[in-house]
């Protein structure tokens, strides 16, 4: 049975697809209403604004928008234009057009609010404002267009605001009729024909105004030389709408019914902000007498959504909101042009029974859609047939995609083609096959092609023409690159070889092998010619201009060290990001740094250490034997599954990126910097699939680790990855295991040391690592080679140890509380107490200063003959018996004796005492014992050789120590009295014979000599008391012979006075002050030398007062005046008395044996000079 004889409704009658909005021919009208199918998807439209726009007849409102959103070709042209004729009810052919979709509708209830509507008198604006808009938009674009289509809906020349102006006001007077007879006698053209040229008839204009009395000459002459144009606002215009409106019956509805509002505004803001401020002017004034219902390809929320807040109120106005969707289209499609006849049926059941399970294998697609399908079932098969349901999926998407991407011309953009067009006559193609036909995808194409942009036709035109002249191409070939650009912009399904073969299928009994061999061959024809390119396996349709750049960026040249330098790119810096691999055993962790390389080629900084390989099909020699050899040490090798090709997206991605930065994109044409746009997402999408399919060839690939193929099973290369180089380190640091326990600081390796981490004896941990580095140090002993502690981290952290340094420095420190290894550090012996011994052990600026050794073993002999020294010298009776405890109290010992011994010794800084000498020979001594503490041996050795020395000296520091404990104090303070008396007061004490003899017994005691006997320093004490007592006396004397001078000099002031004390009063209240001044420093004074003094500084404070007394009497002066004179001259510096001394009173004979005798000496004499000059004394040495 022949396609064209199955469908019910003839398949080559003529079809409105596209419904134009300005169409009015009453034929097809007739067919567009009569063939209009309400889906169920439309029905719910119908409903929803009518139900909406009923509630504006009880309830006046504002919000008066209705917006519908549908793709193109959905039909929404189409449902605006039936609304319109709806509200309208226009009479088509003798039956309301209520009548016709009456019929549609099966629920009448849901028709009742249409039939309600639908009585009110209303008037629709049916308009393109794409078409009927200025090609010159400005802000007011939009208000421009609604004020044309008004005043043509009234009548008036909408397109010239002035001339309409001008008939609105001829209108007004009623004078309209007589102005067109008027026009018509005079220009012999009717008004309607020739208003639009009104400017070459200007004087039949303004003859026919004046003869209608429309205005006279003057004005009408002067209306049409005026050079302004008509402007209005949109309050003036919706004033003239509301007057409108109420010039009609109770309850007129007007409808601005706009298609492409959508697409005329796009993101002109300032449109948008004129739409809104139409509408809501339209809302608050007309109060729901006057809609807008508009059209667009975008939902007005999507429109919007960049600066919501600015435009919220047009989303309240615009409250009804329809969006027509892909299902309505296709039941349109089925219900206008494919339904069957019932032969046709039974026939084609049949077909679907005895090739259901070919069909179901035909359509399996390479893509994650689902409803990209082929049939469900065999009434599925029987009402779309000869088509199949996947092409209702993509052709929608491509009708959209073609718009987008500027492929579509003004036709289009009109709505010139329409999904319905392309079907009916897609089936037309092959109206004269057989039931086995089907229609191909590539069919779609030609009922594109005349409206699609040069660029494309030209490639198409171009192909057909070499195909027809057997010039390099078959007819097949164009089909496919037809079927190329139909999906050239469908991301949803990838043009590869598997998806173009079941596209490209035309019956359901195709050979699919064979089909998909000659897609192969129509490929490589298309590509070798230039027609399309291949981005692995994905082939994409080339434009003319992208043909030129595609053959540019193809003759590109790219280094292979640049694609592999890539893959390593997102291998290391993608899909693994590790930089340092972190191995779990124990409880604790180890990091691992490791070298990457692709097929030779290293990514980033090397360490000689583990290395993480990957091959790919490019390497040189991929053979297992070869990659097993070289994975036996430390490499892991992942050899990429070849199932999946990596290098042609890669290569062509940086030929793209390479020709790219050869150009100055900024100054080509925009059609080039386009493709250039273009090209630059191809780039990024060919490194994204190379990513993935490098993902996936890690998952799929083979792992070569110890010398062996190794099974690695994993969901995500970072799994995969972790579990190789898990294995990897396991097999190239085989002996990290011998770390049982690691340690995380200092602390803990503190605790090592000092033997305080609390563990049983036989418990302690890491025991085969201390057995190998042991046996390593007696390896380096027995060939007598050094060994720091660099070397032992530089050794142990590496393969095939791989040891943290803190846990190294933990087996060092174990075996150095084993006192089993010897630690210097710059030749200095390092003992276990040494707080800084941690980071000699680890710290790198240190290791390579610290040298670690087996321990010399000291005799057990020699360490008893030290003990037992020790114990004599320091009267202890406890010593420590290991090396580390003996060496340590050694050394904290002797530091302690040096430290008590400097300090014994530095009470001779000023004053030699007795035992000076063996103080300085004990202090030798222990110096000695010091400086050997850097070696434990030589420390031992030291004491040994100096034992007799020490005891000795031991021996001779028992009366020193007992000297400077309890008896150098008396000492001090008998040598003291003694010089004080001699320096001092020897004038006044020494002819004394008691003080005499105690100072010749003084000095008898106190000096120092090799025979010292310490024995005598009690006797100081009697000798110290006998000179006191003796001065005490003398002292208290001398007092009382000064206060008696005092009071007689006060007498002979009083005398002087005589019977005058009341005039002199203040001059004796001066003189009482100074006595009572002197009196109690005589008191305080507690040497002789200065009580002498005072009995001159007495005297002196009689004459001065005297003397005043005695002027005052003799001259006229007021004792004021006197007493502030007196004190005057007491603030002046006194002329001072001399006093005449012997130079052998003040230099006696002495003898001075050292610096020291020579500074006591000194002091001396400036203590005795500075008590001569006291108050108003000079001395005079002769």
């Amino acid at each position: 049975m022949k396609i064209k004889e199955m469908f019910r409704d003839d398949i080559d009658r003529t079809i409105n697809g596209v419904v134009q909005v300005e169409q009015e021919k009453e034929d097809v009208i007739e067919q567009e209403v009569k063939e209009y199918v309400v889906t169920t998807e439309l029905k719910k439209h119908f409903t929803k604004f009518f139900n909406e726009y009923s509630d504006s007849f009880d309830r006046p409102t504002d919000n008066v928008g209705v917006w519908i959103t549908g793709f193109f070709g959905s039909g929404k042209s189409h449902f605006l234009k039936m609304l319109s004729y709806l509200l309208e009810n226009k009479e088509i052919n003798g039956k309301k057009t209520v009548d016709y979709f009456e019929e549609k509708f099966d629920d009448q209830l849901s028709f009742m609010n249409v039939q309600k509507c639908v009585q009110v008198p209303t008037e629709t604006i049916l308009f393109n404002i794409d078409v009927e808009g200025s090609m010159h938009k400005d802000d007011t674009a939009v208000l421009k267009v609604f004020a044309k289509v008004f005043y043509d809906h009234l009548g008036y020349y909408g397109n010239d605001l002035k001339l309409a102006k001008l008939e609105q006001f001829i209108t007004k007077q009623g004078k309209m009729d007589a102005f067109k007879e008027a026009y018509e006698d005079i220009n012999g053209e009717s008004w309607l024909d020739t208003r639009a040229e009104y400017q070459f008839f200007e004087q039949d204009v303004v003859d026919a105004l004046v003869e209608a009395d429309v205005m006279n000459e003057n004005t009408a002459q002067h209306w049409f030389d005026g050079t302004e144009t008509a402007d209005i606002s949109i309050a003036q215009l919706v004033d003239e709408i509301k007057a409108y409106v109420d010039s009609k019956p109770k309850g007129f509805r007007l409808l601005f019914m706009i298609d492409e509002a959508g697409q005329y505004i796009g993101t002109n803001t300032s449109m948008l902000l004129n739409l809104q401020s139409l509408i809501e002017k339209l809302g608050s004034v007309c109060r729901g007498q006057v809609w807008i219902v508009a059209t667009g390809q975008e939902a007005l929320d999507e429109m919007i959504k960049v600066r919501q807040d600015e435009f919220s109120r047009i989303m309240a106005r615009f409250a009804i909101r329809l969006s027509l969707t892909s299902s309505s289209v296709g039941e349109v499609i089925e219900k206008r042009l494919l339904t069957k006849t019932d032969e046709a049926n039974t026939i084609l059941d049949g077909v679907y029974e005895n090739n259901e399970n070919v069909l179901s294998n035909l359509y399996a697609f390479d893509t994650e859609l689902k409803d990209l399908k082929g049939y469900s079932s065999e009434d599925e098969f029987t009402r779309i047939f000869p088509f199949v349901p996947y092409q209702f999926t993509i052709m929608q998407k491509v009708f959209n995609e073609i718009r987008k991407h500027g492929h579509a011309g003004k036709h289009q953009s009109s709505g010139e083609r329409s999904m319905l067009n392309g079907f009916q006559e897609s089936a037309q193609h092959i109206e004269d096959k057989n039931e086995l036909t089907l229609v191909p995808m590539y069919a779609f194409y030609d009922t594109l092609h005349s409206f699609l942009d040069t660029s494309v036709r030209s490639v198409i035109e171009r192909a057909e023409r070499a195909a027809s002249n057997n010039n390099g191409l078959t007819v097949d070939d164009t089909n496919l690159l037809k079927l190329l650009y139909l999906v050239r912009y469908i991301d949803d399904i990838k043009s590869n070889i598997e998806n173009l073969t079941i596209l490209m299928a035309d019956t359901i009994t195709v050979d699919k092998i064979e089909l998909r061999k000659q897609v192969e061959e129509s490929l490589n024809r298309l590509q070798k010619q230039n027609y399309i390119a291949r981005n692995g396996d994905i082939y994409q349709f080339l434009t003319d201009e992208e043909q030129d750049i595609e053959r540019e960026i193809s003759n590109q040249s790219v280094d292979s060290a640049n694609v592999i330098s890539r893959v390593c790119s997102i291998i290391f810096d993608d899909l693994y990001t590790t930089k340092k691999y972190r191995y779990s055993k124990n409880d604790f962790n180890y990091d691992f740094e490791f070298d990457k390389s692709v097929d030779g080629q290293n990514h980033g900084l090397t360490t000689g250490g583990m290395k993480l390989r990957f091959v790919t099909e490019a390497y040189e020699d991929p053979s297992t034997l070869k990659l097993s050899a070289e994975s036996s040490h430390s490499d892991a090798i992942c050899q990429l599954s070849t199932e999946f090709k990596i290098f042609d997206g890669i290569e062509h991605a940086l030929k793209i990126d390479k020709y790219i930065k050869q150009k100055n994109v900024s100054q080509l044409p925009e059609s080039i910097q386009n493709i250039i746009t273009n090209k630059q997402k191809e780039a990024r999408r060919l490194l994204n699939e190379a990513k993935e399919k490098i993902n996936n060839a890690i998952i799929n690939g083979t792992f070569y680790i110890g010398g062996r193929v190794v099974s690695i099973s994993g969901t995500s290369v970072q799994v995969i990855l972790n579990k190789a180089l898990e294995m990897l380190v396991e097999h190239t640091y085989h002996s990290i295991n011998m770390i049982d326990h690691s340690v995380s600081s200092d602390a803990d390796i503190r605790k090592i040391l000092t033997g305080t981490e609390g563990l049983m004896d036989g418990m302690e941990p890491n025991k085969e690592a201390c057995e190998e580095l042991y046996k390593y140090l007696e390896m380096k002993k027995m060939n007598k080679l050094p060994t720091s502690m660099s070397d032992i981290q530089s050794r142990y952290q590496a393969i095939p140890f791989g040891w943290k340094e803190i846990d190294i420095a933990a087996v060092v420190a174990r075996l150095i509380y084993e006192q089993k290894v010897t630690i210097k550090h710059q030749g200095s012996m390092i003992q276990p107490s040494n707080t800084q011994l941690p980071d000699y052990l680890r710290k790198k600026s240190e290791t390579g200063f610290t040298n670690i050794s087996i321990r010399e073993v000291i005799p057990a002999q020699k360490m008893k003959a030290v003990r037992d020294i020790l114990k004599d010298y320091f009267d202890v009776m406890d010593v420590p018996n290991d090396e580390d405890g003996l060496v340590a109290y050694i050394v904290k010992e002797f530091n302690n004796e040096k430290s008590h011994l400097e300090d014994m010794n530095k009470q001779n800084d000023s004053t030699i005492h007795p035992g000076s000498s063996e103080i300085k020979e004990a202090l030798s001594l222990v110096n000695k014992v010091l400086l050997a503490q850097s070696d434990n041996i030589a420390l031992i050795n030291t004491i040994c050789d100096l034992e007799d020395d020490l005891l000795d000296s031991k021996d001779d520091m028992r009366a020193v120590e007992n000297f400077y404990s309890s008896q150098i104090k008396l000492y001090d303070s008998a040598l003291n009295l003694k010089d004080s008396i001699l320096d001092n007061e020897k004038d006044f004490l020494y002819d004394i014979p008691e003080v005499k003899d105690a100072i010749e017994k003084i000095k008898e005691i106190t000096k120092v000599s090799n025979t010292f006997k310490y024995n005598r320093i009690p006797e100081l004490n009697t000798h110290i008391a006998t000179i006191n007592s003796i001065r005490t006396q003398e002292m208290n004397q001398k007092r009382v012979e000064l206060k008696s001078l005092i009071d007689d000099c006060m007498n002979e002031i009083m005398n002087a006075a005589s019977d005058n004390q009341a005039k002199v009063q203040p001059l004796i209240d001066n003189a009482k002050d100074a006595y009572n001044k002197i009196s109690i420093e005589i008191d305080q004074l507690n040497n002789l030398l200065g009580l002498y003094a005072k009995s001159n500084r007495i005297v002196a404070v009689k004459d001065s007062i005297v003397n005043q007394i005695q002027k005052h009497l003799t001259q006229t002066t007021t004792v004021k005046e006197y007493v502030k004179e007196y004190k005057a001259e007491t603030k002046q510096a006194p002329k001072k008395k001399v006093r005449e001394l012997q130079r052998n009173v003040i230099f006696r004979e002495v003898e001075l044996s050292s610096a020291e005798d020579v500074d006591r000496y000194l002091a001396s004499i400036k203590n005795r000079l500075l008590s001569y000059i006291n108050d108003d004394e000079q001395i005079k040495l002769k």
